[in-house]
C-alpha cells in the first residue's frame, strides 16, 4: 500500500488561517456501512418511519473499535502531521476509533426551519472529561468523520473559527484551569455540567460560521479550541458522525527552543498574538480528570442497545 499523501501547503495554510481542514475520500461507503450496521436496531427506531424518530439527536455508546490507521490512513497521516508527528500522539488513546455514533435526525417542529448559528444552544469545545488548560494534552485535535452524506441544513456540525482566539485568550488568562464549560476554578458553577453560557455569549460576537457538510468518507480535522455546535437538521435526512478525540503524550508546548512547533501549537500561538505573549506561561494547578454524567447515561444506553440487538437476532425468519 502506498504511503498516504502528506498535507499540501494549501491545506496547512488553511488550517493556520481557519483552524480546520476537510479531507475527502478518507474511507469508502462500504466501510461506513459496516460501522453503522445495526444502528436502527440500536436506536430502537425505523429508517422508514419518522414517527419512530423520538429524539432529535442521540450520542450513542460504543460497542466496537477499529484502527484508524488502517480504516482511514490518509486521515491518520494528517492527524499525525497536524500534531507534530506520530511520536507526539498517545496512540493507545487516539488510534482506535469507536462506533459511538452521533445521530442527528431533526424534529417535526424543526423540519424546514434551519436555526441561525448564533441562536444554537449547544456551543462548546470538546473535552468534558478533564479540567482545561491552554496546553491540555487530553484533547490535542478534534476529529469529525462523516458516515452519511450531509447536505446544507442537514444537521451538520457548525463550527466557529472566529472564536479560537477568544477561547485561547481565556485559557491563557486562567493558568489555574477552567471547567469543560470554561467556568473559572472557584466559581460556584465550576462543577455544573450543563452550563454553556460562556460559549453562547462568545458566539454572539462572531461572524464566521462553517457547516460541516460533505460526503461519506470526508473527515474534518479541527483545532482543539474550535467552538462548535450541533445544528437543527431541517432536512430530516439521517446524519451520522463520530468525534474521536486525539490525545497527546505530553502537553502542548509554546516555548520550543528549536521552533519545531506542531501546526496546532502554531495556530494557538498565532491566535494569541505571537510567542512573546506566551513566554513564561505555565499552569499553576495540577491536571485533573472529570467524570461526566455522560458516562453513566451511555452505559445505560449501551445495555439497552445490547438487549435490542440480541432480540433482533432471535426473531424467527419466515420460510
Amino acid at each position: 500500500m502506498a504511503s498516504p499523501t502528506p498535507l499540501t501547503a494549501a491545506e496547512k495554510e488553511h488550517f493556520l488561517k481557519h483552524g480546520y481542514i476537510r479531507l475527502t475520500n478518507c474511507f469508502t461507503r462500504a466501510q461506513a456501512a459496516e460501522v453503522t450496521s445495526g444502528v436502527w436496531t440500536r436506536l430502537g427506531m425505523s429508517p422508514d418511519d419518522k414517527t419512530t424518530w423520538t429524539k432529535p439527536r442521540v450520542n450513542m455508546p460504543s460497542h466496537r473499535t477499529f484502527d484508524v490507521a488502517e480504516f482511514a490512513p490518509r486521515a491518520w497521516a494528517a492527524i499525525c502531521e497536524l500534531c507534530g508527528g506520530q511520536e507526539r500522539i498517545d496512540e493507545d488513546r487516539s488510534r482506535l476509533w469507536r462506533d459511538s455514533l452521533i445521530v442527528n435526525l431533526g424534529s417535526p417542529e424543526g423540519e424546514g426551519r434551519p436555526t441561525p448559528p448564533r441562536s444554537l444552544d449547544n456551543w462548546h469545545v470538546d473535552g468534558d472529561f478533564f479540567v482545561h488548560y491552554l496546553d491540555s494534552p487530553e484533547q490535542g485535535l478534534l476529529v469529525i468523520p462523516l458516515f452519511t452524506d450531509i447536505r446544507p441544513q442537514g444537521g451538520g456540525t457548525v463550527i466557529c473559527p472566529d472564536a479560537i482566539p477568544r477561547v485561547a485568550g481565556w485559557l491563557h488568562e486562567h493558568p489555574d484551569g477552567v471547567s469543560p464549560r470554561m467556568v473559572p476554578r472557584g466559581h460556584p458553577d465550576f462543577a455544573r455540567e450543563r452550563n454553556l453560557e460562556w460559549y453562547c455569549d462568545v458566539v454572539q460576537g462572531c461572524e464566521a460560521f462553517v457547516e460541516a457538510t460533505g460526503q461519506v468518507g470526508d473527515v474534518y480535522l479541527l483545532h482543539p479550541l474550535m467552538m462548535h455546535s450541533a445544528s437543527n437538521n431541517a432536512l430530516r435526512e439521517v446524519r451520522i458522525i463520530t468525534n474521536p478525540p486525539v490525545s497527546l503524550r505530553e502537553p502542548h508546548r509554546f516555548d520550543r527552543e528549536d521552533g519545531n512547533y506542531s501546526l496546532v501549537e502554531l495556530k494557538t500561538i498565532q491566535s494569541l498574538g505571537g510567542e512573546e505573549k506566551l513566554k513564561g506561561w505555565k499552569i499553576t494547578r495540577p491536571r485533573e480528570a472529570v467524570i461526566p454524567e455522560r458516562v453513566r447515561i451511555q452505559e445505560a444506553m449501551r445495555q439497552a442497545e445490547l438487549k435490542r440487538l440480541e432480540e433482533s437476532r432471535n426473531i424467527p425468519v419466515e420460510a
